[in-house]
């Protein structure tokens, strides 16, 4: 049984069902780019419509600070998701208000409506009670199928969830599942690849990540920081040498807590980081001082890959280098290859989150390969951190069943 209430514990037949959604998806010229977040949340809306249910989508775009911005509106949104639906899919000029209620009455059950983006509120990021209150007057019941957001204590991703009876929705569910079998119950070894330009952004991350870990891989433009923290040169590279003491430190608890931290022993560097600029490898020992360090190189790939061939759960969260650009994509994907085979044998359990890594595993083809990936940015990095998640804890502690 779930520790928080789920679509299971719910009747919707005939309610009109809040749905929180992250339809936050890469846009141009009113077309969706990228509709990995539109596909992961059809079944739910699938299944609360066919259990009768009044499907009233929410969910926020973009940064729109509080107001209105044309550019921000989700109306070529519901177009998106009205095709992959294949089911007619209403809009809402207004997430609240009387065009809201208006077209909330027109429903029918089974029916799809989708509300204008709650960030054209200001009341939505400041979590305001009067306009949590407007949005709860649209609904009886609040599912929040949005787990990339629950790291927000805003209106439509926590406060509901204290308003009116309250459940997880299906990919909620799936990757609350997942992540809290990885960090509570996982095969041994464990291996995180951590990547990422700057250290200061994952100092969290890497200090609950060494205490579960067996292998702690350090990788992206961070890894220079542990680099120059050696002693080694890392010429005109990405490094945050403020932060060397602390590197130093993580490296020394890494070893008492017997997690192994495996750094580039040979990298791929460049004058620049442009594309068709002049490439080459080098060992870590022989960095000039007008080289940039663009990637990992070949002895260090093999290295991650050996360890991966022993390795049980790997979780990986930051590209080895600036894999935007060939050639100093290489090391991710070939690594990002390794670890889809395991996978797809059944000899590595495989979970990946974050945009950059989502990006650079789909360039290497194989993100379906991994046994999950989660769609999610700083939620799914908060709870590798052991952080508290407002929109969860609201499900679990706040959330009042039907």
């Amino acid at each position: 049984m779930a520790p928080f209430p789920t679509i299971d514990d719910a009747r919707f037949a005939g309610k009109r069902v809040l749905v929180r959604v992250d339809l936050n998806v890469p846009m141009e010229s009113g077309k969706v780019l990228d509709s990995t977040r539109i596909e992961r949340i059809l079944p739910n809306l699938r299944e609360i419509a066919g259990k009768g249910g009044k499907v009233i989508i929410l969910s926020h775009l973009g940064r729109p600070k509080g107001a209105p911005d044309p550019q921000y509106s989700l109306r070529p949104v519901a177009k998106a998701l009205e095709i992959r639906l294949g089911k007619p899919v209403a809009f809402a000029a207004d997430c609240v208000g009387e065009v809201a209620k208006k077209a909330v009455a027109a429903m029918r059950d089974g029916d799809y409506l989708l509300l204008e983006n709650t960030r054209f509120h200001a009341g939505e990021e400041k979590n305001d009670r009067q306009f949590i209150a407007a949005l709860a007057e649209l609904g009886d019941v609040y599912v929040n199928d949005a787990f990339s957001t629950a790291h927000r204590a805003h209106a439509s991703t926590e406060g509901l969830a204290h308003i009116l009876p309250s459940f997880a929705g299906r990919s909620m569910q799936i990757e609350l599942e997942i992540l809290t079998n990885l960090l509570s119950n996982p095969a041994h070894p464990v291996m995180a690849i951590v990547g990422g330009a700057k250290v200061s952004t994952k100092l969290e991350l890497l200090g609950n990540l060494m205490r579960r870990v067996d292998i702690l891989v350090i990788g992206g433009g961070m890894a220079n920081t542990f680099l120059a923290a050696q002693g080694k040169a890392i010429g005109k590279s990405i490094c945050e040498m403020e932060f060397a003491d602390v590197a130093r430190q993580i490296v020394a608890e890494a070893a008492g807590a017997k997690c192994e931290v495996v750094l580039p022993v040979d990298v791929v560097v460049a004058p620049e980081l442009a594309a068709d600029v002049p490439a080459h490898v080098v060992d870590v020992d022989h960095v000039r001082g007008n080289d940039m360090i663009l990637d990992i190189g070949p002895k260090s790939v093999a290295k991650i890959e050996a360890l991966l061939e022993r390795t049980h759960t790997l979780v990986w969260n930051g590209p080895f280098g600036a894999f935007e650009i060939p050639p100093f994509d290489a090391g991710t994907i070939d690594v990002a290859m390794v670890a889809a085979r395991l996978s797809n044998s059944g000899e590595l359990e495989s979970i990946a989150g974050g945009g950059d890594t989502i990006a650079a595993l789909n360039k290497a083809g194989v993100a379906r390969d991994f046994t999950y990936i989660s769609t999610a940015g700083g939620a799914f990095l908060e709870w590798l951190e052991g952080k508290r998640l407002p929109g969860v804890a609201a499900l679990r502690n706040g959330a009042r069943q039907l």
